[in-house]
Formats: structure tokens, sequence, C-alpha cells
């Protein structure tokens, strides 16, 4: 599910207030200036810093900053 695009014109990215991006699918929020991902998680946009995820980590099928500790 995407998010709405009214909720999109208030969102900014927590670290440097940038406008955000809605990645294909809307299982993320981009932030160019950035370039980390804030994932989508049951329709909610996790906007905190520390579950960003690098966009090349992100392209690489990473979703989570925990996806590394459970291996």
């Amino acid at each position: 599910m995407s998010i709405h695009p009214d909720l999109l014109t208030i969102l900014a990215c927590p670290k440097c207030k940038g406008e955000l991006t809605q990645l294909d699918g809307g299982a993320g929020l981009f932030c160019p200036p950035c370039a980390v991902v804030y994932p989508v998680r049951d329709d909610i946009p996790i906007m905190l810093v520390e579950e960003a995820v690098a966009k090349s980590e992100w392209d690489a099928g990473k979703r989570s900053v925990k996806d590394d500790a459970a291996k």
C-alpha cells in the first residue's frame, strides 16, 4: 500500500528535514540528500534516524538495520 500524497507533503527526513520520495510499492521513503531509506512497516513510516537503511543496502535487499544481526 502506498502512502497518501497528503501525508507525503508533510513528512520530512528527520535528519536533514529534506523532502522524501516514496519508493515503488510503498515499502520505503527515500531521502536523496542523506541517501537513506526509511522503511514502511504495516503501512506506518518508521521515521527514526537509527532505523534508516542506506539506499545502496536497500537496493541490495536489506530492509532493516536488524537484518545484519539476524545473520
